[in-house]
């Protein structure tokens, strides 16, 4: 089962939703991104958020056609945002995708990068994308990953969220390295490239984002 979070951000960023639609799959709105579900002949299975930004004739499709609502007040400590990953998280799927998180307000887009890499969002056993259409962005714990060819996304960049990241080595890439430490900061690791099917990446500390992506 995999979890599919669309949220309210600016349409032109959001990939075609539809190769997104699985037997076995769970859609999520998130305020405005409810009515856009809706809008993509998608039914939400679940909804969160204030809906502060809907309008009545919005608010009034969303109750009628929406079983599952969780509505809240506007001041909260949360993000609409973060209130439904941290369902998501609890349902342990096998994936959870997240979509109408980028573009628009920088400090949206920002905190939901940054709330990836909570302690308690880094579960080796779920893989948490941010996708839009030309970015893939998942933050991952220590350990070593394999990576396959995308023919849409040439480029994979790795950039430390934490003060470092150690040890730091890729193995079937353009520009390969071995054990090296990175900053928070250092741009060593932009612009990659796969050079074989599958590569693989590894490091033994920090909090890493890795970024699929193309031009």
């Amino acid at each position: 089962m995999n979890i599919n979070i669309l949220g309210g951000g600016p349409e032109e960023f959001i990939p075609d939703l539809q190769r997104y639609k699985e037997e076995k799959s769970i859609w999520v709105g998130v305020d405005h991104g409810v009515f856009r579900l809706l809008h993509h002949g998608i039914k939400p299975d679940m909804a969160f958020g204030d809906f502060d930004s809907v309008n009545e004739d919005e608010w009034k499709l969303i109750e009628e056609n929406v079983d599952q609502i969780n509505r809240y007040l506007p001041e909260k400590d949360e993000t609409d945002m973060e209130l439904a990953l941290n369902w998501a998280i609890q349902n342990s799927p096998g994936a959870i995708r997240i979509f109408g998180a980028t573009g628009g307000r920088i400090d949206h887009f920002l905190a939901n990068v940054q709330m990836l890499g909570k302690k308690e969002n880094l579960h080796p056993s779920i893989t948490i994308e941010i996708i839009d259409k030309q970015n893939y962005v998942q933050i991952v714990p220590p350990g070593e990953y394999t990576l396959k060819e995308k023919h849409e996304s040439k480029y994979v960049s790795f950039l430390p969220l934490s003060a470092d990241v150690e040890d730091l080595t890729l193995t079937g890439f353009k520009y390969p390295l071995q054990n090296r430490n990175i900053s928070l900061g250092s741009t060593l690791c932009i612009s990659n490239e796969l050079i074989q099917p599958t590569g693989t990446f590894s490091f033994s500390s920090g909090i890493l984002m890795v970024i699929r992506s193309h031009d």
